[in-house]
């Protein structure tokens, strides 16, 4: 059976009212990804778009460096392609790399069309060009940005243009339940699914309304996955509170691969004040000549790498946490004092007025310090299309696993893969475009549960999570502290799986289920890693082996308390 006798086999009259809402395209995400692809499909389509909270509220709002890209004639395309694969520490896709590279600066110059302002060059310079800076692991200054506060120019902008937009429909405070396909609809019916002429397809997603406790059903002829990666599973993170793995879970639940999940990114700097939640100190600022100092003021950096602050994430953040472990020290110091004060009010002026209502003063004082969890590197396996196993789903941003990343993301090419991805999700759409509208999806069956008078078991488990996902499955990694991590997950899977077949689902609940599916994931591929590559360090295994694989999961192969990790040696 084709997709499009699938697709005409659920036509019917459609359904009216707030329960059910259809669209060509559902977006899953409001950061930058999500409403790239958004306003790249809206002239043609139309599109709903649901974020967890207000539309701004995603990590691209948070992204303080900039963007990377091949903007200046002592730039090569080459140079940013080879960059990136030492930073991916062995595991990047060449040909992705490649690809996205290419693409940069077509969509530098589309974020300039859409009213993007970026940092132009001082006066006295070329006025014409835009300030570049450079950032760890890159061997040009290629980094565009906004000052210090690239993410809040991107986002806001394009969230008006959304909001402006007549073919788009934002639908704020939702969360995604779980995707709709085709297998499931079939089991839903109780008709028996004949896998050799199947072709399963995503029809739409099951999504809670926040204010009225009511899950809808939003039918739409693709699915975008474009909600961020899960750095909350952590109970330190430079992250909003929205980042709960929930695309790389529900996309998991239906039925698609895996990749690369042990290698979650510490940013190296994150503010340490009990105050300071989640403020992380941009990249920038070492990018400029600030220093990585102990507390006694001496520099340390140069005992592991060459390139001292400027070497990548996972080398920097390894060397804060073991100096910090080696001498028991709370916090690390970053130093930009010795710069001017014109100079770090105009570079960094985000940076230096929320320091300053924290009590420290950049200009004059080195600023504490700690890593934090940061970004996902793993994620849905997609193709360059943004494709994923099922058809009519998408995965783009920190969501996906592109091949782009690697063992190691680069600074600042996580807003560059959002903004590719979604050019080349949203093409393929578009070629795709003629075909049924689905709309005789099930509606979500709440007549078996009740409300719950237990909360406090969600927050519990919620904590307790976190803190042993930190504790356990952190920066540096045993076989001891990973086993002791997966035993506590598989106890937490019960009592959720439990509470969630019993009783009416919560934004809490949701999350938490989520995190522990998106905890899991982390582990097992962990386990799987004999050896210490980018941001996988572990004790038992601290060389790095010559054989190069990515650590692929499969659904279909997953079984409890058994290897579920498939170390391939072929680039995806």
């Amino acid at each position: 059976m084709d997709i499009k006798s699938i697709m005409k086999s659920l036509v019917t009259s459609p359904s009216h009212g707030d329960t059910h809402q259809s669209a060509d395209v559902l977006v899953i995400g409001g950061g930058a990804a999500g409403l790239s692809a958004a306003l790249r499909l809206a002239d043609s389509h139309r599109i709903h778009l649901i974020t967890k909270g207000n539309l701004t509220e995603s990590c691209t709002l948070y992204a303080q460096g900039g963007i990377a890209a091949v903007l200046d004639r002592d730039d090569s395309i080459e140079s940013h392609v080879q960059d990136t694969l030492v930073a991916g520490a062995g595991l990047s896709n060449p040909d992705i790399v490649d690809f996205t590279v290419r693409h940069g600066k077509e969509n530098i110059h589309w974020l300039i069309d859409q009213g993007i302002k970026f940092t132009r060059n001082e006066a006295g310079t070329n006025t014409d060009a835009y300030h570049l800076t450079r950032e760890g692991g890159h061997s040009h200054r290629r980094v565009i940005h906004a000052t210090d506060a690239t993410g809040r120019a991107v986002e806001t902008s394009l969230a008006t243009l959304a909001k402006q937009h007549k073919n788009i429909k934002i639908f704020e405070n939702h969360i995604a339940v779980d995707l709709i396909t085709q297998e499931k609809v079939q089991i839903a019916k109780n008709q028996a699914a004949n896998k050799e002429s199947l072709c399963n397809r995503c029809l739409g997603a099951y999504v809670l309304d926040r204010n009225k406790a009511h899950v809808k059903v939003f039918h739409a002829k693709f699915v975008i996955l474009a909600n961020g990666g899960a750095s909350k599973v952590y109970l330190y993170t430079t992250n909003p509170d929205t980042a709960t793995g929930d695309g790389i879970a529900m996309a998991w639940r239906a039925g698609c691969r895996v990749a690369n999940m042990e290698f979650n990114q510490f940013h190296p700097t994150c503010l340490y004040h009990p105050e300071a939640k989640s403020f992380l100190i941009t990249e920038a600022l070492r990018g400029e000549g600030a220093k990585l100092l102990l507390p006694n003021g001496r520099r340390f950096m140069h005992k592991f790498d060459k390139r001292a602050e400027l070497a990548p994430r996972d080398v920097v953040a390894h060397a804060i946490d073991h100096e910090m472990k080696r001498i028991g020290a709370d916090n690390v110091l970053l130093d930009i004092s010795h710069k001017p004060l014109d100079f770090i009010q105009r570079h960094f002026p985000t940076v230096y007025r929320r320091c300053l209502e924290f009590g420290f003063d950049i200009s004059k004082q080195p600023i504490p310090v700690v890593p934090a969890a940061h970004y996902t590197c793993g994620g849905v396996v997609t193709n360059k299309h943004g494709q994923t196993d099922i058809a009519g789903l998408y995965a783009i941003g920190e969501v996906a696993f592109t091949g782009l990343h690697g063992a190691n993301r680069m600074a600042s090419n996580s807003i560059l893969e959002c903004l590719v991805f979604a050019q080349s999700a949203s093409k393929h759409i578009k070629q795709h475009a003629d075909i049924p509208m689905p709309v005789t999806l099930p509606e979500w069956d709440e007549s078996r549960v009740t409300d719950s008078d237990e909360e406090v078991v969600v927050t519990h488990n919620w904590d307790e999570l976190r803190r042993f996902m930190w504790d356990y499955v952190g920066i540096v990694r045993t076989n001891k502290r990973l086993q002791r991590a997966k035993s506590r997950i598989n106890l937490l899977k019960q009592e959720i799986t439990d509470y969630y077949g019993n009783f009416r689902i919560t934004n809490d609940l949701i999350e938490l289920r989520n995190l522990v599916d998106t905890a899991c994931l982390m582990v097992e591929s962990a386990i799987q890693r004999k050896e210490s590559r980018g941001l996988h360090y572990t004790l038992d295994y601290p060389e790095t082996l010559e054989k190069k694989a990515n650590t692929v999961l499969t659904p279909e192969n997953y079984k409890e308390n058994s290897d579920v990790a498939i170390l391939v040696d072929v680039i995806i």
